[in-house]
């Protein structure tokens, strides 16, 4: 039997998910980079041949250890579906003669050498500079066009994201964003390999995005993404993703599959897609890429990754469409036939629509709820009027447990002040987008404050 050894960091698709895909192909050998979420504890050890933990010191060169490992379980293939550890594997499988994304994989994590990239080919995009230091950003800030948006070259999940309106918010931008990410490698979302990533940023201008000349619906993200694989060096693109409006600054509150375009918007939008992807040369791996929509058919590539979209969106996919693309690249990996869609898939083929929302302590609006309430679940379940056909769960792996509070919402901190991650299935996209709305608005008022849990427990 072929034998896979799976590196696993936080992000990316829930665990148990992304395990029991593997593990469906070949014996698998888990290589714990991140703590074991405890609501797949009992599922590790079934799906798993075997389990290491390593230690802080075997860690710190991190490809010696993948390829160590490797050797050791005799792997046929590596794979992890976490941000911050893919250029530590893609390493790896060229120290170990394996396929993976290749020798240019951190040209689509470092968002620096990304943007060099597309700016050397032409590709559309945001105008930006990288900045090291205060000096520099103030040095970046006076060339570029406000409003302005600070980000982390290494983060994921929005992470580290500030806004810039004046010169005068400078040090104060600068100084919130290096102490998130120091924050956030004590949470264990940071980058794995690259020693002092945390410490590098880039700022950007905000383009002026607009769902309206995109999407016949209300309600609408002006971005979108597109997700797909890179297959022996050729991209082929699966489906596309929309959004919900983010919020403050940039904090992915929903995504849902699939994005409710006419055919021409998402030929258009898989083509400068297909443009930044092979602008980095990738070989093998999974690809999400995010693409801002303007008005009269502007579009600027803001990222993209070489592993398959986080939270919820491969699952969704695979209700949606039918295809576990997780599976299908471990398949890949070890060599076998794998029937990859010729074409982007379109809203016409799909079963229905799923989306998957992340659960922050702000309302439609965007404003802060005005008191602190706890997480409840079956409340929120029983409570909330959805529409006819649709079915509402939470990600329990992504969630606070019942009862936990709410976290205040923390525009620098993104996705680290979530409080839940719910998965909501439905008869088509405008639907799922229409139950979020009533879901959001709703939040506030029906989940219990900490005095009504204190007297029902």
């Amino acid at each position: 039997m072929s034998k896979v050894l799976f590196v696993y960091a936080k992000g990316g698709p829930p665990l148990g998910y992304a395990l029991s895909r593997v593990a469906a192909r070949s014996a698998v050998h888990l290589l714990a980079l991140s703590a074991l979420p405890p609501t797949v504890a009992a599922s590790v050890d079934r799906l798993c041949d075997s389990v290491l933990s390593p230690s802080e010191v075997e860690r710190r060169d991190l490809v010696s250890l993948i390829v160590s490992r490797a050797q050791a379980v005799g792997a046929d293939a590596v794979v992890t579906f976490s941000e911050y550890a893919v250029v530590a594997v893609a390493e790896a499988c060229e120290k170990l003669g394996l396929a993976g994304a290749g020798t240019s994989c951190a040209l689509a994590r470092d968002k620096r050498m990304m943007r060099r990239t597309w700016e050397e080919q032409g590709i559309s995009q945001p105008r930006f500079r990288p900045v090291a230091t205060e000096g520099d950003l103030r040095d970046a800030a006076a060339a570029l066009r406000f409003p302005l948006l600070l980000k982390a070259a290494w983060s994921a999940g929005s992470t580290a994201h500030r806004t810039l309106r004046s010169p005068d918010e400078v040090p104060a931008a600068w100084e919130r964003a290096r102490e998130v990410m120091a924050e956030s490698a004590q949470l264990g979302y940071a980058e794995l390999h690259v020693a002092g990533a945390g410490a590098d940023f880039l700022v950007e201008e905000i383009v002026p995005g607009t769902a309206a000349d995109w999407f016949e619906q209300e309600g609408w993200g002006d971005y979108v993404s597109v997700e797909g694989v890179v297959v022996d060096g050729d991209f082929r693109p699966v489906c596309l993703s929309g959004r919900m409006p983010t919020v403050e600054p940039f904090t992915e509150r929903a995504g849902i599959t699939p994005a409710a375009l006419p055919d021409e918007a998402q030929r258009r939008i898989v083509d400068l897609a297909r443009e930044a992807v092979d602008a980095l040369g990738l070989q093998n791996c999974g690809t999400h890429t995010e693409i801002k929509l303007g008005a009269h058919g502007q579009m600027w590539v803001i990222e993209t990754a070489a592993r398959f979209g986080g939270a919820m969106t491969v699952p969704q996919i695979e209700e949606v469409f039918g295809l576990d693309l997780i599976g299908m690249l471990t398949d890949h990996l070890l060599g076998r036939e794998v029937s990859w869609p010729e074409e982007v898939r379109t809203p016409l083929e799909a079963r229905g629509a799923a989306g998957s929302l992340v659960v922050l302590a702000v309302d439609g609006a965007g404003a802060a709820w005005p008191d602190q309430r706890v997480w409840d679940f079956p409340t929120v379940r029983d409570a909330v009027p959805l529409s006819v056909g649709s079915h509402l769960s939470v990600v329990a792996e992504n969630s606070l447990p019942d009862g936990a509070p709410v976290p205040v919402y923390d525009p620098a901190a993104g996705a680290n002040t979530m409080a839940a991650l719910c998965l909501l299935s439905a008869t088509d996209p405008e639907t799922v987008l229409r139950d979020f709305r009533t879901l959001v608005d709703a939040l506030p008022e029906i989940l219990p404050t900490d005095g009504i849990m204190e007297a029902q427990s």
